[in-house]
């Protein structure tokens, strides 16, 4: 655990995920083709399910910026349950928390926290808290990508997927690239994006269970 935070703690930046990691983004659209390829159906419930999460999302919200307890109890412990992360084969371990910092409006200081969760060594869930505003996703990949390059099975293709309640993104690593999905927004006026965020998670989470 030491070295994975000193390695997340030391990588702020895409420009530190170069150079300190050796890590570079894949300008292969067929890299990362999980995310959009051989995704499972959602059975009626689910959806359902899915649309009162994201109904209780939209309340919780209404009164500002969602704190991470929040965000877990809300949206992600439904979202693993569904995706029966919860359920043999699959085991968690706490990733280590790190604080990240951003420079707001009026030059103010916005500081924050990554938390992650590691599904079977392979899969990361990481949530991005924020007392003062919703972080960019943005800023939590270099940190997530910090904590895959520690993995133990680094020869595998790794996968995680960042949150902040709104927003979801999916990355993926392999060797020394990286690749990211496309960004999931939870104010999609046409759809849930949840569908396919769960359908995304179900998806990866099969394939690391069945490597």
């Amino acid at each position: 655990m030491a070295q994975v935070l000193a390695i997340s703690e030391a990588i702020t930046t895409f420009r530190q995920v170069e150079e300190k990691l050796g890590l570079s983004l894949s300008d292969d659209p067929n890299f990362f083709q999980e995310w959009g390829d051989g995704l499972p159906e959602l059975t009626r419930e689910s959806k359902s399910r899915l649309d009162a999460v994201r109904k209780n999302y939209l309340y919780q919200i209404s009164d500002g910026a969602l704190l991470e307890e929040t965000i877990k109890l809300v949206i992600l412990s439904p979202l693993l349950k569904l995706a029966g992360f919860y359920s043999n084969p699959y085991k968690f371990r706490a990733e280590v928390s790190v604080e990240i910092e951003a420079l707001g409006e009026h030059d103010e200081i916005l500081h924050g926290r990554i938390d992650g969760l590691v599904l079977l060594e392979q899969l990361w869930v990481v949530v991005i808290e924020s007392k003062q505003t919703t972080f960019d996703l943005e800023m939590a990949l270099p940190q997530t990508l910090a904590y895959m390059a520690a993995a133990p099975k680094s020869g595998l293709s790794l996968y995680g997927m960042v949150a902040n309640g709104s927003s979801y993104l999916f990355v993926k690593k392999l060797g020394d690239r990286y690749g990211v999905s496309d960004l999931f927004g939870m104010r999609s006026p046409s759809q849930n994006n949840l569908y396919e965020v769960l359908r995304i998670l179900k998806h990866l989470g099969n394939l690391v269970a069945n490597h």
